[in-house]
């Protein structure tokens, strides 16, 4: 019986190993599941470039999101981070768009608005900028406007109100979007931002998030 135990509890183990294995290390920068609203998401904090932020809580088919509105506004959440690409560089998320900025376009500074953003910052003062734009084809990637000394690459996931009201999951290598941009291996990321804004175009704009996860491998 103890023979027996034994072998059991090995194949278990070995098991457990291969799961982790396949699936790979991940590292959960946000669970709505385990937030309780009325402030920001443990580990996550405000930025407001513009206007009034109005973010919250919310149940989509009774599974927790995050909400975030602008009314010509510019805001977002942003998480630090320390974070091997080489490692977990497989970021993964879903988001949904109910409202847009009809004339959003990131490729013109007049209208540079998008209701949902998730930004990958770099230790090299680089940025990946993954968008869901009104305007700009699905699939475009080009530089994006530039802070003074930062470098913003954007990647077009999604566009247009085509998929808008429903969930749509992301699944971005992102040190192999990260070599296409700016020509060399990633830095570690030092932190995550999602991002509303509709302040340029003086319009609304809506969008959810659940779960955002660096992996080890692909989902």
């Amino acid at each position: 019986m103890q023979k027996l135990a034994l072998i059991c509890a090995v194949l278990a183990a070995m098991l457990l190993s291969q799961a982790m294995g396949a699936v790979g290390p991940a590292i959960v920068v946000l669970n709505p599941q385990n937030w309780q609203g009325g402030h920001e998401p443990a580990g996550w904090e405000l930025k407001v470039s513009h206007g009034r932020p109005d973010f919250s809580q919310c149940l989509d088919a009774n599974v927790p999101c995050l909400r975030l509105k602008s009314v010509e506004a510019s805001f977002g959440l942003e998480y630090a981070a320390d974070i091997d690409p080489n490692q977990t560089g497989h970021l993964t998320w879903s988001w949904k768009v109910t409202q847009l900025p009809q004339r959003g376009d990131f490729r013109h500074a007049a209208t540079d608005d998008q209701a949902a953003q998730v930004l990958v910052a770099f230790a090299d003062r680089r940025v990946l900028s993954y968008i869901w734009d009104s305007n700009a084809p699905k699939g475009t990637m080009e530089p994006a406007s530039s802070l003074p000394f930062v470098h913003i690459y954007a990647i077009v996931c999604e566009s247009g109100a085509s998929d808008a009201g429903r969930w749509i999951a992301e699944d971005r290598d992102v040190a192999a979007d990260y070599e296409r941009a700016f020509g060399k291996s990633p830095s570690h990321i030092k932190g995550l931002r999602i991002q509303i804004n509709s302040q340029h175009t003086a319009s609304i704009a809506e969008s959810y998030f659940r779960e955002i996860t660096f992996r080890g491998t692909a989902r």
